[in-house]
């Protein structure tokens, strides 16, 4: 699945900060020691194992932010399925700003490149159902907006970006308000029209009560196949259903076969592992 780009101006702090963390205060003193100024090289990136890309754009921004002479010329598009030893892309320029900016730009091919490959692989672990793979905020700080566009490139949709664009009520809410019932009525006496109302529950007697409050969506929390089955019987397409907890990709197809909407797994965006890419030169 190709995602849209990310515009520049949202892409172009985290990989100026990055640099900037690399480059420390005296810059890159080993490539500037070894490497003459004039050499000019041609190197590729190469997957060392299958997956899902992610990341180009970041990857080309680190190289023309160190030096617009380099030129990236992408084999694959993100969103693209690769196999062991495929070109991802051709990088040709100064040999200097291609070795400086190489390992912010393979950090990000190669996370972003995890994510998306981690999601594709729940996607494809539940083709045939409705349910929908979906992240959530535990995401890297600083990195959300990317991770989830890696997520979208894997096949995957996007939860909540922040706070502040849907109403998520959590046990601790319920807790302080006292009850299902109270935190429902506290959070739609103080949101807008266009604000949607999502409430955790932990039992079928809580998902009754968020059914009788005409709750937009509800958290099926920590429930097994079974249990997720018999809540979908009981929403009856009357809000919607969300599996979360727990889900891997061992049981990702029986938690999609209960019916729910959506499976929403935190582990896409926090534990995904890097996608083994590398730079070689070629001669």
């Amino acid at each position: 699945m190709r995602p849209s780009s990310l515009p520049r101006v949202m892409i172009e702090p985290l990989v100026r900060a990055t640099l900037l963390e690399d480059l420390g205060r005296a810059g890159d003193i080993t490539t500037d020691a070894i490497v003459p100024a004039d050499l000019t090289v041609k190197t590729v990136f190469a997957a060392r194992q299958p997956g899902v890309v992610a990341g180009l754009d970041l990857a080309r921004l680190a190289f023309a932010l160190i030096d617009p002479a380099i030129r990236l010329e992408s084999e694959k598009d993100d969103g693209d399925v690769i196999a062991k030893g495929d070109a991802i892309a051709r990088i040709e320029g100064p040999a200097r700003g291609i070795l400086t900016a190489e390992r912010t730009a393979l950090n990000f091919l190669g996370h972003l490149s995890g994510i998306a490959s981690a999601t594709a692989s729940v996607v494809a672990a539940i083709a045939g159902y409705k349910a929908q793979v979906v992240c959530t905020r535990k995401t890297t700080p600083g990195l959300r907006s990317v991770e989830k566009y890696a997520v979208r490139a894997g096949g995957g949709s996007n939860h909540r970006f922040g706070l502040d664009d849907a109403v998520l009520i959590k046990d601790n809410h319920v807790a302080i308000a006292g009850g299902i019932s109270e935190a429902l009525r506290r959070a739609r006496a103080r949101t807008g029209h266009l604000v949607r109302i999502e409430i955790e529950v932990d039992t079928l007697a809580q998902l009754a009560e968020a059914l009788d409050q005409k709750a937009d969506a509800v958290l099926l929390d920590n429930m097994g196949p079974d249990m997720l089955a018999e809540a979908v019987r009981l929403v009856a397409g009357r809000a919607i259903t969300e599996a979360s907890g727990g889900i891997a990709l061992a049981n990702a197809a029986a938690v999609a076969a209960a019916g729910v909407d959506l499976m929403s797994l935190g582990w896409l965006t926090h534990s995904a592992a890097v996608l083994d890419i590398g730079l070689d030169f070629i001669e």
